[in-house]
């Protein structure tokens, strides 16, 4: 097994639910990381980074995260591998919860953050191909079902969205969540490869006809896939 130096560590973005796993060990020390655009919590281990990104207390929500801050100190940790792990809704009845969907591609019209806000520079979005084969290989090699392809819809949190929304943008997209977007984009910016690996943990408002929706729901759900998630992260951080 191939182990990674000091400068091939993997950057994890995660949220609440992966906070207390077996991810992050005692050898872990927290840090702090200054940046020109906030300080950043981060548990930094051997192999990973993890930022946990609603903070060290999981209560920052979704429309006050700091990613300009949370990308920019991988930078400066010299962390170029950065994997995000998002809890999202399903647009689509076949896309059942307790799925893992890693995307291939994103929609987002609601406002992104830039680092480039003195500067007329215009970046061509993306996700990192060969990081996305590894996600799709180590679940498959973990003989976990995965979806290998699908479209991330970033709307604007910290509200769910409406049914009218829904109906709006399952047409274009397979999947709805609050971050990637973000996350994807300015790590473009900063030069750095990002991927996602997607945990569905509901049906998106509306799909299923009568399901209530309810935020309390939606982390019991992720709690569920979790293990799911943390073997396919310890696969890919061992190489």
């Amino acid at each position: 097994m191939k182990v990674k130096g000091e400068n091939e560590r993997v950057g994890i973005i995660g949220g609440t639910s992966l906070f207390d796993t077996r991810l992050v060990g005692e050898s872990c020390s927290e840090e702090e990381i200054k940046t020109e655009y906030g300080d950043v919590y981060m548990v930094v281990c051997s192999k990973f980074v993890f930022l946990p990104r609603h903070g060290r207390y999981r209560n920052i929500p979704p429309h006050r995260i700091n990613h300009r801050a949370n990308l920019m100190a991988f930078k400066l940790l010299g962390v170029d591998r950065i994997i995000g792990v998002t809890s999202v809704g399903s647009l689509r009845e076949e896309i059942k919860p307790g799925s893992l969907l890693v995307p291939h591609d994103y929609i987002s019209l609601c406002s992104i953050p830039t680092y480039f806000d003195e500067e007329l520079v215009h970046i061509t979005p993306g996700l990192d191909e060969g990081l996305r084969i590894e996600l799709i290989e180590a679940a498959k090699e973990l003989d976990i079902p995965v979806i290998e392809n699908g479209i991330y819809f970033q709307s604007a949190g910290p509200r769910l969205e409406t049914k009218a929304e829904i109906r709006f943008i399952r047409d274009y997209a397979d999947v709805v969540g609050m971050s990637m977007g973000a996350e994807a984009t300015l790590a473009k910016e900063l030069g750095l490869r990002y991927a996602n690996l997607s945990s569905v943990d509901n049906y998106a408002h509306g799909i299923i006809a009568g399901e209530e929706l309810r935020y309390e729901a939606i982390v019991e759900a992720a709690l569920k896939t979790q293990d799911n998630v943390e073997r396919v992260l310890l696969r890919v951080v061992e190489g």
